[in-house]
């Protein structure tokens, strides 16, 4: 149901309903929705008209209906008096709730940098270096470009294509700039970003999620936080179909930088700050890898915030003043 369960006075209660970022509607909890009378708190009494046992597990009581539509009797402490409704909902399958959780940690990843950071940086979470990262990097960085920063985190990316787009777009540098007669200056390109950035880490981020940090390093687009990749990184690859039915995937190409070194493959991309993911400081709703990197950031946008070029004097483009230009150049 995307809900963090709580047994309280001997009966199961909703204690979290699970929310991704509002603009994310692949996938929301059956209680987020409109029309749901549903809240943080309530008490699920039954499903289907068979009441939660307390001394189970309370999803033993949904087993074999994922994705089906239940009817669930639902209790509300108001002050001192219990009121009780039935709401029927269609329940996720457990694809389905794997994927809520992971857009709310998403989205509690760019809340965390927002507020680390005064507002001042986004923050972009990218999957993978196919399909679904490219749009998650174009969602995200459009979505933040009047950010004087960037977050860049690819922790548990799962490959993909080689990322030359991905850093074309972050890179992008600002051309010239257009100076409206009356409307506001801005850049060109407009989608661009020339603030500083910094990259996100981790051990299971592998082949293109290797390719994508060590282009980042080659660059010196950023700092780079966390721990060592994978190091799974060969090359493109072909794939084979075997007489079985099976496939195989064969690199027939391997990447070496413009220095002559081949990729370390086995060893990966090592970050430039090394931040353990411990898992006490993320018990208490932390992270210190997004804590480091989001703090040597801001020294670097301290040190050099982005500054868009001012429009120069207007110039005298009268006849007088045409002459006068034309013999001052």
């Amino acid at each position: 149901m995307g809900i963090d369960w709580e047994l309280h006075n001997n009966r199961y209660r909703v204690k979290r309903i699970i929310r991704p970022a509002g603009w994310d509607l692949d996938v929301r909890s059956p209680f987020d929705r409109p029309g749901v009378d549903v809240r943080e708190g309530d008490y699920i009494v039954s499903v289907n008209g068979i009441t939660l046992d307390p001394s189970r597990d309370p999803m033993a009581a949904f087993a074999g209906m994922s994705g089906q539509t239940v009817s669930l009797q639902v209790a509300r402490m108001e002050g001192r008096r219990e009121s009780g409704h039935d709401v029927v909902v269609t329940l996720l399958t457990q694809g389905q709730e794997v994927r809520l959780r992971y857009l709310e940690w998403i989205e509690n990843n760019r809340r965390m940098v927002d507020e680390l950071s005064g507002g001042r940086l986004g923050y972009v979470y990218m999957s993978n270096t196919g399909g679904a990262g490219q749009r998650e990097l174009v969602a995200m960085y459009y979505g933040q470009l009047h950010k004087e920063g960037f977050i860049i985190d690819e922790r548990f990316n799962g490959g993909g294509q080689l990322a030359d787009r991905f850093l074309e777009l972050l890179m992008r540098p600002v051309v010239y700039n257009l100076h409206w007669r009356h409307g506001r200056d801005h850049t060109q390109p407009m989608k661009t970003n020339t603030g500083p950035m910094g990259m996100l880490i981790n051990g299971w981020a592998g082949s293109g999620g290797d390719g994508l940090p060590w282009a980042f390093k080659e660059l010196k687009a950023g700092p780079i936080v966390g721990e060592r990749t994978l190091g799974i990184l060969i090359g493109p690859a072909t794939g084979h179909m075997l007489v079985d039915g099976g496939g195989i995937t064969v690199p027939d190409a391997r990447l070496y930088d413009n220095a002559g070194h081949w990729f370390w493959e086995g060893e990966g991309v090592s970050p430039d700050i090394e931040v353990l993911d411990d898992p006490n400081i993320l018990m208490q709703g932390r992270d210190p890898q997004i804590e480091r990197v989001v703090r040597e950031v801001m020294l670097l946008l301290e040190a050099n915030p982005p500054r868009m070029t001012p429009a120069p004097p207007m110039e005298d483009r009268t006849a007088r003043g045409l002459r006068n230009i034309y013999e001052q150049n």
